[in-house]
């Protein structure tokens, strides 16, 4: 049976193999820690018994009850916890791309939608409280979109739309097909 890379518990034997405990001594140091707050817990793993942040987090995660870092099934799911101007906008950012570009795969990484052609991410969003961040997985498309996008805050690898944006199709499209054509190279 294969490991579900999103439960936190498929860490538990890099754990004990790494820092030279049972998983039941670890479950006994997070119980001495529970009055503390999340980066107490990740900054003592760290500095105590030289955990990584990766399993570090899988431990406190774990201990404070998320046995899963897989916070969405799919894109409604994902979708049912942002209000519906927000939804809105989504949806119409995925549904203009996806009609030009119906081979690309949606799905859900990190917890955002993303786009997908093959194992390459072509595109992602982000749902702020104030924003929304649009992702083309690639720094060099926006540079050559900088005209395009002047009127938008960019930033290393993402553009902040607003949660109304009024989806512009021609820059949205453009960002995928430059994306993809780098892929190609």
């Amino acid at each position: 049976m294969p490991i579900d890379k999103h439960d936190r518990a498929s860490h538990f034997p890099k754990i004990e193999a790494k820092y030279g405990q049972p998983m039941k001594y670890w479950f006994e140091v997070m119980k001495d820690l529970t009055d503390k707050k999340y980066p107490e817990q990740i900054a003592y793993l760290k500095e105590e018994h030289g955990f990584s942040q990766a399993h570090a987090n899988a431990l406190v995660m774990y201990s404070r009850g998320s046995k899963s870092s897989r916070r969405f099934d799919d894109f409604a799911g994902f979708l049912e916890k942002h209000d519906a101007v927000k939804q809105k906008t989504v949806k119409k950012i995925f549904r203009v791309i996806q009609k030009e570009y119906p081979k690309l795969e949606l799905v859900i990484a990190w917890n955002q939608p993303m786009l997908k052609s093959g194992k390459d991410y072509v595109f992602g969003v982000s749902v702020l409280k104030n924003h929304i961040l649009i992702a083309p997985f690639n720094a060099k498309v926006l540079i050559s979109m900088k005209k395009e996008l002047d009127t938008y805050k960019v930033n290393k690898k993402t553009v902040q739309v607003p949660v109304d944006w009024k989806v512009e199709e021609k820059l949205l499209l453009k960002m995928i097909l430059l994306n993809l054509k780098s892929l190609k190279k």
